[in-house]
């Protein structure tokens, strides 16, 4: 059979396999959207394209329109006053998982309440104790760099009842549940719940700590000044040569991840530390709590100082550095691994020790 027949014949054989809604496993490799490389015995290996792009959001650009934001939205009842954080190289979302916005909630007002199956989060930056959110009836103080959780369909509401604005990070879990198909969400009707006692459920956990483990009641609400006992409790350990120091913020009922989908850490980065090239399957959601740095990508540098957020995709290569040799660069992290370690996807390779 020659190759213009053969060539034909294939023609012909895709032409009908649409008319029947049909595609041949041949045409989906064709248009696989991955790196294809092959090894020294000519064996081929694939392994993913990071999604979306590197990208950093500065601090000095996001607060002039978060103000005036405020002057165009005098009222947020019907919709957050939130700036989204979107990847340029996405078509929806901070990574191909998680969203990420910067909110602010004005003196005097209220967020109004709802539930959805998003998981979500929210990161104090400029807050104080007559700023709270209210999450199924628990009222929880939102004071500068606490970490406040809202799992999947728990009614919450935010207040202001300070004489400044409220501003915070917010962490979701929306492209990866649009993914799935899975959104749900619902209005209370009342523009806020009725708040119980203010949160209290004592010593809160921070991996390792195996004695707390009998907590009878999650924590939704992870104190700055507790998180900071623990950073200080592990300052004698060895520095991690990838990412510095690590102190995971956890779900004491589970031992594991604080929501189901999100993964949340304090990363310290010594004075002058440049760590090892290193590249993981997880996206990660970084905000800039003290100090100035940059990772370094294949792509170029990305410069970063306090209050900046930056996104760094899946299966993309880079490194960290802090830029100072005096201080500590301190960041809280989200990264989407509890996903992938739930089905077996989390994957990480790092440069050796020279």
């Amino acid at each position: 059979m020659s190759d213009a027949t053969v060539a034909h014949s294939l023609e012909e054989l895709e032409r009908r396999l649409g008319g029947l809604s049909l595609r041949g496993q041949w045409q989906a490799d064709a248009n696989r959207p991955q790196n294809v490389r092959k090894g020294s015995n000519g064996a081929v290996h694939i392994e993913p394209i990071p999604a979306g792009r590197a990208h950093a959001w500065r601090w000095s650009d996001i607060v002039p329109i978060l103000q005036y934001a405020c002057k165009a939205m005098p009222e947020s009842y019907t919709a957050r006053r939130a700036l989204i954080l979107h990847n340029p190289g996405l078509p929806r979302g901070t990574t191909h998982t998680m969203l990420s916005s910067i909110q602010i909630v004005k003196p005097g007002e209220i967020a109004w309440a709802h539930r959805h199956t998003i998981n979500a989060l929210r990161f104090s930056i400029q807050g104080g104790p007559k700023t709270y959110t209210i999450v199924e009836g628990r009222k929880l103080s939102m004071e500068p760099y606490d970490l406040l959780l809202t799992p999947g369909w728990t009614w919450h509401d935010h207040h202001n009842d300070s004489d400044h604005d409220a501003i915070w990070l917010d962490g979701l879990d929306v492209p990866f549940t649009l993914a799935l198909n899975q959104s749900f969400y619902d209005e209370l009707g009342e523009i806020a719940q009725q708040p119980g006692p203010a949160d209290s459920l004592g010593p809160l956990m921070f991996r390792p700590s195996p004695s707390q483990q009998g907590e009878a009641m999650r924590p939704l609400r992870y104190p700055w000044a507790e998180t900071l006992r623990a950073i200080e409790a592990r300052g004698g350990e060895p520095v991690d040569p990838l990412n510095g120091r690590m102190v995971e913020f956890i779900n004491p009922r589970t031992g594991g991840s604080v929501l189901p989908t999100l993964r949340c850490r304090v990363q310290i980065l010594p004075p002058g530390f440049e760590g090892r090239l290193q590249r993981h399957t997880s996206s990660t959601i970084l905000f800039v709590i003290s100090g100035e740095g940059s990772v370094r990508l294949d792509s170029g540098d990305i410069a970063w100082g306090k209050h900046d957020t930056f996104a760094l995709p899946n299966w993309a290569q880079h490194r960290f550095v802090n830029a100072s040799k005096r201080e500590p660069a301190v960041l809280f992290t989200m990264d989407d691994s509890p996903i992938l370690f739930a089905f077996g996807y989390y994957r990480s390779e790092c440069e050796t020790a020279p």
